[in-house]
């Protein structure tokens, strides 16, 4: 039998970090920063390409990338390994000719467009490394091909009022509620007068990608799809649609929307089901796979959460995630929150709405995150590798820094008060 070489090609921006998520981001790529108790951020790109059979993939990673090359690995997780299946890493490089550091989302696939060319696609898909979200990919790449179009964008519905985050478009009608040319695109207004969001998900016919990547290195200052490369096309007079998507979609930029995303995994009918959506990851990574099985002590309570292998539980969990390796003592509550890997939690500690990132230990009798009063205060942050002393008092709305040394925090931290190194 002979195997047939695949004709779209894949590319995952996935190498930057945001101000946004701050300490969750200090030492990782925002793709590579932990999701749902047992992922990473990457891993639903990556299994929708899975899914849709699309196993030829390009990774451009740039910033502190070794979380996400661990992550990664050869891509066996995700079935991509064999003569025409594979998942490539390309970070920026220094050769013999013009290339530096990536300016942008475009200049990061400009690049690398050897690489695309040496693969001959009939399109390139090229989608973002850090949403939450379910799709079949091969729907956008057929609405592609029957429309014959240059660039095809995948759009949600977005209310007005938050449009202004995001790329927006105005869609006509031309396929109801499959798609429309798009006639319109601003990349985050001030003031938004369309709601169709852009979901950084772009299907490319190549060669029209190669003319436009070149212009936009040769004549701009900026190098962005969103700013600059969509704009370009629409001045040009190109076949432009817009792909409408109205499932599921977790926009994690902030620490609040990362937050809430991960809450979404629970309650009595949770908005995101990762075994339905069929969610792999690298259980190598961190040895997930090696973890023993759940124990819950004779006094523990665990409701609404989720709570993996490898965690022991002796005190109360409510609506929270605790990822492998977390210990939750006797008395210690552990509420509206979410638990890296091997954090403690010793005997009689509160934690309230908190994000807490791996390797920390929070002393006996602290209280983190404000109060048991919930989910109206703002999320506390702890970065990796810290000690929480014994009875330390930290507010709501908090961000605490990683790695912080002996006595640099203070018994008592603030409301929405920031402790750095």
């Amino acid at each position: 039998m002979t195997l047939m070489k695949p004709r779209t090609l894949a590319m995952i921006l996935a190498g930057g970090r945001v101000d946004e998520l701050n300490v969750l981001t200090y030492y990782r790529p925002k793709s590579a920063v932990p999701f749902g108790g047992f992922a990473r951020v990457i891993d639903f790109p990556l299994s929708n390409l899975m899914h849709a059979g699309l196993e030829r993939v390009a990774i451009l990673s740039q910033y502190r990338s070794y979380s996400l090359i661990n992550h990664i690995g050869i891509g066996a997780a995700w079935d991509m390994l064999g003569r025409h299946r594979g998942i490539s890493i390309l970070p920026p490089f220094k050769g013999s000719g013009k290339s530096q550091w990536y300016k942008g989302t475009a200049d990061a696939v400009f690049q690398n467009l050897d690489f695309v060319q040496h693969h001959t696609p009939e399109e390139v898909l090229i989608i973002s490394g850090d949403h939450i979200y379910q799709m079949d990919y091969r729907q956008i790449i057929a609405y592609h091909r029957a429309k014959d179009a240059d660039l095809t964008i995948a759009f949600l519905p977005m209310p007005l009022d938050r449009a202004h985050r995001f790329g927006v478009a105005e869609l006509d009608d031309e396929d109801g509620e499959l798609g429309g040319r798009v006639l319109r695109y601003e990349e985050k207004p001030a003031k938004p007068e369309h709601s169709w969001a852009s979901l950084t998900v772009f299907c490319f016919k190549p060669q029209v990608l190669y003319d436009v990547l070149a212009a936009n290195a040769r004549d701009d200052h900026s190098h962005e799809f969103g700013r600059d490369i969509i704009p370009r096309l629409l001045r040009e007079g190109r076949k432009l649609y817009g792909f409408k998507f109205r499932g599921y979609w977790g926009y994690t930029r902030t620490i609040d929307e990362y937050w809430q995303t991960n809450m979404d995994l629970l309650g009595p009918a949770p908005r995101i089901r990762l075994e339905e959506w069929g969610i792999r990851t690298n259980l190598e990574h961190r040895g997930i796979r090696d973890c023993q099985p759940l124990k819950v002590g004779p006094a523990a309570v665990i409701q609404d959460s989720l709570v993996y292998n490898g965690c022991v539980v002796e005190g109360r969990v409510e609506h929270s995630i605790l990822f492998p390796g977390v210990h939750v003592k006797p008395g210690a509550v552990v509420k509206d929150s979410v638990l890296f890997f091997n954090n403690v939690v010793e005997a009689d500690a509160g934690l309230f709405k908190v994000v807490s990132d791996v390797n920390t230990l929070f002393g006996a009798g602290s209280v983190v995150g404000g109060s048991a009063a919930g989910l109206r205060q703002e999320v506390t942050v702890v970065g990796w590798n810290n000690q929480i002393p014994a009875g330390t008092v930290i507010g709501a709305g908090c961000t605490i820094y990683p790695h912080l040394p002996p006595g640099r925090l203070p018994k008592e931290v603030k409301t929405g008060e920031v402790v750095q190194c």
